[in-house]
């Protein structure tokens, strides 16, 4: 005949004890607040069973015992000679039936532990812990991801639907929406792609499916950091990306200052023979990018950003932020971009309300051997520039006395 092994009864309490000692190691969590989150539990527990067949008392509070495991509902009510609410209030001579020192007008704590409290407490426990796990977890996935916002992370497609990508981040999930698509961008499971972190949620129910992380292939800030990997100047700081104007997957525009007069800052950028740029290109699927150098001097960084377009002259307006550009005949539709492109970022580059003319039209204003300078008007004038007998090409813009101001001086450019 077999000998049966005994089944050793289960200890609810130890039980309680190891499974908070064992999660407090294994998720580093405090026991001290794994021990408060049971005992908010079992209070909530406690209302809601006692509520069926009487009043609950006001006053509650849970006590689990640390070391044994050990649970004891305790209820404080106000020792008082009419006790008109029992569910709060006791009398002199039922209090010292529980502590004899007890005085009329004190607070008396008693035992209203009911029976078979300590299976429901186990219970209780165990939701608490799957629970407190879960929100451990992703509250260090929240903390680890929180500090990646404004940076870059390698994303991979998981799923995509109309109006929004789901990518994976690693130990999360981002979503990139509609609007942060870069334009002519197709985006297919499996792909792997760049982003920027735009921002990191955290609340209510939406922290039980883990952080919500959006991200972006439309903002900037992807351009900067990307620069950032591909240059160690930049990485270094010798390099500073001053502005950066974007219309993201046709064109981009990049003003960059060096710290150091040796280097070049646009050369930097650009790489031997092209490679650095060409890796940022390549990842923005072929966007094109115009990498300038950055000047102090509004006249020469307006010029600068006009590129690839060559600028005859520029006068500038110091109180409104605005100017007018003079620009070879032949090069006027350069400037000016496709759509007027070229024109809108090196305005968005450099904060400055740009009016570009032909070098035609602007001697219909004024004589460009003897040009009068306009009231308020600095010029900055290109004496290399070649002539141009071009015929007169509307540029679509308007005049800059029609332009509405309002610009502030004020602030540190740099990104």
């Amino acid at each position: 005949m077999k000998a049966t092994k005994k089944t050793q009864p289960t200890n609810p309490s130890a039980e309680i004890i190891s499974a908070v000692h064992a999660l407090a190691q294994e998720k580093d969590i405090s026991e001290d607040l794994l021990f408060s989150a049971i005992e908010e539990a079992l209070k909530a527990a406690y209302k809601k069973n006692v509520s069926r067949d009487s009043a609950v008392p006001a006053n509650l509070s849970v006590n689990l015992n640390r070391s044994t495991g050990e649970t004891h509902v305790f209820a404080r009510k106000l020792i008082t000679e009419d006790v008109e609410d029992s569910a709060n209030q006791i009398s002199l001579e039922d209090a010292h039936r529980i502590r004899s020192d007890y005085q009329m007008g004190d607070i008396a704590e008693i035992d209203v532990t009911p029976s078979g409290f300590l299976r429901t407490a186990a219970q209780t426990a165990k939701q608490v812990i799957i629970q407190r796990i879960r929100e451990a977890e992703q509250g260090k996935i929240y903390d680890e991801y929180s500090e990646k916002e404004n940076e870059i992370l390698t994303a991979i497609v998981q799923r995509v639907e109309p109006k929004a990508v789901y990518v994976e981040l690693g130990r999360t999930e981002g979503v990139m929406e509609q609007s942060e698509w870069m334009p002519g961008e197709e985006y297919h499971i499996d792909d792997h792609l760049k982003v920027y972190v735009l921002e990191v949620g955290r609340s209510g129910r939406e922290m039980l499916r883990g952080p919500q992380v959006r991200v972006s292939r439309v903002h900037v800030g992807l351009v900067k950091r990307l620069f950032e990997m591909e240059v160690p100047e930049i990485a270094a700081g010798v390099v500073q990306i001053k502005s950066i104007a974007r219309e993201a997957g046709s064109r981009t525009k990049m003003a960059v200052y060096s710290t150091d007069a040796v280097i070049d800052p646009v050369g930097a950028c650009v790489g031997p023979r092209g490679n650095r740029v060409d890796k940022v290109v390549t990842e923005l699927k072929n966007e094109k990018i115009d990498i300038i150098k950055w000047s102090p001097d509004p006249a020469e960084l307006i010029a600068n950003a006009l590129n690839p377009a060559h600028v005859l002259s520029v006068f500038v307006a110091e109180n409104e932020k605005a100017c007018r550009v003079v620009v070879p005949d032949n090069q006027l539709s350069l400037a000016i971009g496709k759509e007027g492109q070229n024109a809108r970022l090196a305005a968005k580059l450099t904060g400055w309300r740009i009016d570009i003319k032909s070098q035609s039209q602007a001697a219909q204003m004024f004589d460009m051997q003897q040009p009068e300078e306009p009231m308020g008007y600095q010029e900055f004038y290109d004496e290399a520039a070649p002539e141009s007998d071009a015929p007169y090409v509307d540029t679509g813009l308007p005049e800059l006395a029609d332009l509405p101001v309002s610009y502030d001086d004020e602030g540190d450019d740099t990104l």
